[in-house]
């Protein structure tokens, strides 16, 4: 009877680290900390004046959120990480506008 108790309890360890392995982005997590980086760089050379880093941050923290709402289920989907993805270039094509545009501080 331990046996099978112990077998399930295993069984469904198992199975739970087979859903939080599914939920793991390196991929997005490491395009988020470029672009965050990028709106750095941009607030200390004066790229970018104090408004536009505040509206890029709030892009940032909206996919953030994003990527945390479709981990939160343990499986993030192809669809999910494509939605994810045409954001993070949304993002990125805001970063360079602003980054290149011809406002001064």
């Amino acid at each position: 009877m331990q046996k099978v108790i112990w077998s399930a309890a295993l069984l469904s360890v198992c199975a739970m680290s087979l859903a939080f392995a599914q939920a793991e982005t390196p991929v997005i997590d490491q395009r988020q900390a470029n672009q965050e980086k990028r709106i750095d760089q941009g607030i200390a050379s004066g790229q970018l004046n104090q408004r536009e880093a505040n509206r890029l941050n709030n892009q940032q923290e909206h996919l953030n959120k994003m990527e945390d709402k479709v981990k939160s289920d343990g499986v993030v989907t192809k669809k999910e990480r494509a939605r994810i993805s045409r954001a993070q270039d949304r993002s990125s094509r805001h970063i360079a506008r602003q980054k290149h545009d011809r406002q001064q501080q």
